[in-house]
């Protein structure tokens, strides 16, 4: 309690012999908060292990504090409404891109569309079916000309059979035509001799 009152006593003191001389310290010192408060506690005295503070340098550093405060919160707020005009533009600029991107889509989708005998199809189904149809009239061409060479094959055999059976019809024809010129002729000698004979008798 006796410590407590000498403090205070001496805190009086000391704000009395310290009060004539604060304007020409406070300009010797760094004017940031640091600086201040460094000046602050050197120009303190230190009793009992107390620092004996000047109320009037305490109130010019708390002055300085919340002037600081005041400060950094108008800057803050100017913060603030700058990042809220900044996230009107990121919203507005988005709904100009998702516009942009559905138009896009839209085109790209008008771009990919194909008509083809008033159906409308997507480039890619329209070339599915369009070598599906190629690849079924290959195949089935494939298929007609198999079949024509076999059809060729076997109307070639057939003429070659032709062929031979009128070679040998030909061959036929003139050994029975020289066979039947042979019989004539020797009828006919069979005919002369028998008139030769009626005319003896």
């Amino acid at each position: 309690m006796k410590k407590l009152i000498f403090a205070v006593i001496a805190v009086l003191f000391f704000q009395l012999n310290t009060q004539a001389q604060l304007p020409a310290d406070s300009a010797k010192a760094d004017p940031s908060l640091r600086g201040q408060y460094g000046f602050m506690l050197s120009k303190s005295k230190t009793i009992n292990g107390y620092k004996l503070i000047n109320p009037a340098r305490l109130a010019g550093f708390w002055k300085s504090v919340s002037d600081s405060i005041n400060h950094n919160r108008k800057q803050l707020s100017n913060i603030k409404l700058k990042l809220a005009e900044q996230e009107k533009i990121v919203a507005s600029l988005k709904a100009q891109i998702s516009g942009a991107e559905s138009s896009l889509a839209s085109s790209n989708a008008k771009l990919d569309e194909i008509k083809f005998l008033g159906i409308s199809f997507t480039k890619s189904n329209y070339n599915v079916m369009v070598w599906s149809l190629i690849l079924i009239l290959a195949a089935a061409l494939a298929v007609v000309i198999i079949r024509s060479a076999k059809f060729i094959h076997e109307a070639k055999y057939r003429s070659s059979l032709y062929d031979e059976i009128a070679q040998e019809y030909q061959n036929y024809k003139t050994k029975a035509n020289d066979k039947e010129k042979k019989l004539a002729r020797e009828l006919q000698d069979e005919r002369n001799k028998l008139d030769e004979l009626r005319n003896r008798n």
